[in-house]
């Protein structure tokens, strides 16, 4: 009898553990960031990692220790997946990127920690440490500013310009890397 009433409460004990550790938030909880210009929806899905007092980019960051260093993912877990219903211009100038209708995969070069150049990949559905150069479509600079206060969670923001532009914004740590996009 009394083993009985000891493996009941391990057990419940147990299955209590198990039903408070499903309850915690992932330590990079998915996120999106959406945007319709044009008629046209433009969308990022990503994993949100936060920075929990590590350091995050120059020598001894955390992405530094990412096998496709200097080349991030730009999130965590899966890759960070780009979608467009509509052709698009990302940047502008000579080193802007004609980018047709579809899906990408979206990384950022950040081997100069204060002058990223965001990576569209043309590889889809792969894990964010698996990176193939050959599959780039193409790189663009982005436009680089401090936050007023550290960024804890990564963000994506995307934001209408207009009937026919957006913003792509990228907000990590100490850094905030932008990048205009015109919809064709």
């Amino acid at each position: 009898m009394m083993k009985r009433v000891l493996l009941t409460g391990v057990m419940a004990a147990v299955l209590g553990l198990g039903v408070a550790a499903a309850q915690q938030p992932p330590a990079s909880p998915p996120a999106k960031a959406t945007v319709t210009v044009g008629g046209k929806t433009l969308t990022i899905d990503y994993s949100a990692p936060s920075v929990r007092g590590r350091k995050i980019f120059g020598p001894g960051g955390l992405v530094s220790g990412d096998p496709t260093y200097p080349v991030w993912r730009a999130g965590a877990n899966s890759a960070t997946a780009f979608h467009t219903d509509a052709d698009l211009t990302i940047g502008s100038g000579a080193k802007a990127l004609a980018v047709p209708k579809g899906e990408y995969t979206l990384f950022v070069d950040v081997s100069n920690p204060d002058a990223w150049t965001l990576v569209v990949n043309k590889q889809t559905g792969q894990w964010g440490l698996d990176y193939d150069k050959k599959q780039d479509f193409g790189r663009v600079p982005m436009a680089m500013t401090r936050p007023a206060s550290p960024v804890e969670q990564l963000k994506y923001t995307l934001t209408a310009n207009g009937s026919n532009a957006a913003t792509l914004q990228l907000a990590w740590e100490q850094h905030v890397a932008t990048v205009p996009i015109a919809v064709k």
